[in-house]
């Protein structure tokens, strides 16, 4: 058991679960302010990860464990993550304008499931101030990846435009970005996974970023890949239109998968709650979402997972059924920051006696 699940975790579980959240958040940001803190993050959680990179797009993903949307939404954290060994960070959700998101009480764990439902509505400081922080933000060879979305009052017809926006003022910081049309606490804001909606979605976003490429081609830019974030309660039938569509627009990847609305997933303590739930009990859905996905995409189409990650095996199933790199959140709930290099250096162990399997003939 490490320190933090035997020390730490018990203190901020005594919390409730948004106010230790933004403890942490406001006690990694003093942290990393302090000169030395990082870099002795790096000494501590430095790995072998010259095995485990990898490369897509002109991006260079140190290693494919990663951050995903929604733990650091308004990029505060970045350096830490960095430091910490993380291949990649993913901001957001973040919206064009600052907005509060949805009432507390609104984040609930689950302990006895290691899950955690939330039904926070995208709360963002808005994507000026994100792009500012993120500008003068240190993330050593860490990807940055910047998840959006539409604001709460932005009607439906509009949401379009509110994603182009976001990512018009945060292309000069970003180095990929996300498409969220998946997270249940926004409303109507699924109906955009259709395959109707998704298409003209997908369209204008695809033609808004090749005119930030094409005016930022100074030989230098490079161009920014678009993914897209799906539900995990999608049927098999909607995850072959969602890549057919992503395929027919253009787009780069697809993160799978968002929270899940699935009742089934639910036990007494977490039924009558609202919102989306992360965790181990969403597991599952995103393996066969990963290899479902796969089966049906070429082989440069980005798959990332995200869901129910807690040990290196969960992140070698996911690596196994097709996804090129995995993300973090409940995990880091329940585990503690140390999962990161942790799942680094289990996976250089792993591959490293995989290649001397082969090597060896066995």
């Amino acid at each position: 058991m490490s320190l933090y699940e035997a020390v730490l975790r018990p203190l901020l579980f005594r919390l409730e679960a948004e106010a230790a959240h933004y403890l942490t958040v406001r006690s990694v940001e003093a942290l990393q302010a302090v000169p030395g803190v990082l870099a002795a993050v790096r000494a501590m959680s430095r790995a072998p990860r010259e095995r485990i990179g990898f490369d897509w797009r002109g991006l260079r993903f140190p290693s494919p464990i990663g951050v995903a949307a929604g733990l650091d939404k308004n990029g505060r954290m970045v350096p830490f993550f960095a430091a910490l060994g993380a291949g990649f960070v993913e901001v957001g959700t973040v919206t064009p304008r600052p907005q509060p998101g949805n009432p507390r009480p609104r984040v609930f764990r689950v302990p006895s499931d290691e899950a955690v439902i939330n039904r926070l509505g995208f709360p963002s400081e808005g994507a000026d101030r994100v792009a500012a922080r993120l500008a003068a933000a240190s993330r050593g060879d860490a990807v940055l990846g910047i998840n959006v979305g539409m604001n709460a009052t932005t009607p439906l017809e509009q949401a379009a435009e509110d994603y182009a926006t976001c990512i018009e003022r945060l292309y000069p910081v970003a180095d990929y970005f996300v498409v969220n049309v998946s997270s249940p606490n926004t409303q109507g804001l699924t109906s955009l996974q259709s395959r109707p909606l998704l298409a003209a979605l997908l369209r204008a976003l695809g033609e808004r970023i090749r005119e930030l490429d094409a005016r930022n081609s100074n030989g230098v830019a490079r161009p920014r890949p678009l993914l897209v974030k799906i539900s995990p309660d999608l049927a098999d039938r909607e995850l072959d239109d969602v890549a057919e569509v992503s395929l027919q627009q253009g787009v780069d990847g697809i993160v799978a998968t968002n929270t899940s609305t699935d009742s089934m997933l639910r036990n007494a303590a977490s039924a009558p709650l609202g919102g989306g739930l992360s965790g181990r009990p969403v597991f599952p859905k995103v393996l066969r979402a990963v290899s479902h996905l796969r089966r049906n995409v070429p082989d440069d189409f980005l798959i990332l997972g995200v869901g129910g990650v807690f040990s290196i095996d969960d992140a070698w199933s996911l690596l196994r059924a097709g996804a090129n790199a995995v993300q973090l959140y409940t995990g880091l709930v329940y585990r503690g920051p140390g999962l990161i290099p942790e799942l680094n250096r289990a996976l250089a162990e792993r591959l490293g006696s995989e290649s001397a399997l082969r090597n060896s003939g066995a």
